[in-house]
């Protein structure tokens, strides 16, 4: 495949701003959450805080035409999010149009959802959060979405997928109980289905953030989840969740596992990236490339995280569809002493992943 929108050196490429005939599109876990609610938006209105400012610095360099966020705390007026584009506004890459709806993130149940014996902690929410909305999803985009068509499964229960692979105890009944079971919803934060007008035409962008398939115990509830997650997309293409998204579609955002290292269920992942429906553009980094080799199965290269502890994995995708003409794919991860370096280091643990797509086709 020719990358005609990257510089590249060997197998080395740098982003530049997508052409006209293209659209950049990408996923970001931006990491911008807050021991409290409201403390995103101080933050950003104070203008003082190195992360925000990495942040801003790093989707403003690549500057995708559309751009799905994960962890980004959620409040009902939208006011983080809008405060945040005012940044990114300034910085030069405006983005008018934005979705942020209601989510998992911090939604409590008042049960025990993963079984400790308490009740009433982040881990019993819907979706991991110690406030309602921590941690949530959004989307921005220079074109146009269509908010009335966007298909949003958040509130889809867990028991609902079909062949959904519950956890159990050790006698074989639901993990933690039978009443969690009845009430568990799938997405730890959220699976929306967003059609976006750009020029004549119509994409429509699935975006998602998977719990981390790890904190759990033996009964292996967050991997069974995780994996769920990323299967709902394969029965959303089958049309086992309704009709099937018309017209060219792109799958964008947080996985939470690497298709070969480190904890999970891989063989989810690996189903989705095997997809003959899909594409993988494999998207690579010059600063990954050039770190110290992992003894990981997967490329050093395609890494997109970089956890303490854990270490770097592959772990946020865009994926488009099998028909879609690629004509640049990136992660922005710099080397050392590159531009752009420090910033997407200070900016998130996560790098930010993009994908160009030919339009003119």
């Amino acid at each position: 495949m020719r990358l005609r929108l990257a510089l590249c050196l060997g197998a080395l490429c740098w982003p530049m701003s997508a052409q006209a005939d293209t659209l950049r599109i990408a996923t970001f876990n931006a990491e911008l959450t807050r021991d409290g609610p409201g403390l995103l938006l101080r933050d950003i209105r104070r203008g003082e805080d190195a992360q925000i400012g990495a942040v801003v610095e790093v989707i403003a360099t690549v500057r995708p035409d559309i751009l799905a966020l994960q962890g980004l705390d959620y409040d009902f007026g939208l006011e983080a999010l809008t405060a945040l584009s005012d940044l990114l506004a300034e910085a030069g890459a405006a983005y008018p149009h934005r979705l942020a709806l209601p989510t998992n993130r911090g939604a409590q149940t008042g049960l025990d959802l993963d079984g400790d014996g308490r009740a009433g902690d982040g881990s019993d929410a819907q979706g991991f959060g110690r406030f309602y909305g921590q941690g949530a999803m959004a989307l921005v985009s220079r074109y146009p979405i269509d908010s009335d068509a966007v298909l949003d499964f958040t509130s889809l229960l867990w028991a609902d997928l079909p062949g959904a692979a519950r956890p159990v105890t050790a006698d074989g009944t639901p993990f933690p109980t039978a009443e969690v079971a009845a009430v568990q919803r799938l997405s730890s934060s959220g699976h929306w289905v967003v059609p976006i007008a750009v020029a004549d035409k119509q994409i429509t962008v699935m975006t998602f953030h998977a719990s981390p398939p790890v904190f759990d115990g033996p009964e292996d509830r967050n991997g069974h989840r995780n994996a769920d997650e990323i299967r709902l997309w394969t029965h959303l293409l089958n049309g086992d969740m309704g009709p099937v998204p018309e017209g060219p579609f792109v799958i964008a955002g947080a996985a939470t596992l690497d298709p070969f290292d480190s904890e999970g269920r891989h063989e989810a992942l690996r189903a989705l990236l095997d997809d003959p429906r899909l594409q993988d553009p494999q998207p690579i980094s010059a600063g990954a490339a050039a770190a110290p080799d992992q003894g990981h199965e997967g490329p050093n290269a395609q890494d997109t995280v970089d956890w303490e502890g854990v270490g770097r994995l592959r772990v946020d995708y865009v994926l488009p569809a099998s028909d879609l003409r690629i004509v640049g794919a990136g992660v922005f991860w710099p080397d050392v002493g590159q531009p752009g370096h420090e910033a997407a280091s200070t900016a998130s643990r996560h790098r930010l992943v993009w994908v160009d797509i030919d339009l003119a086709r």
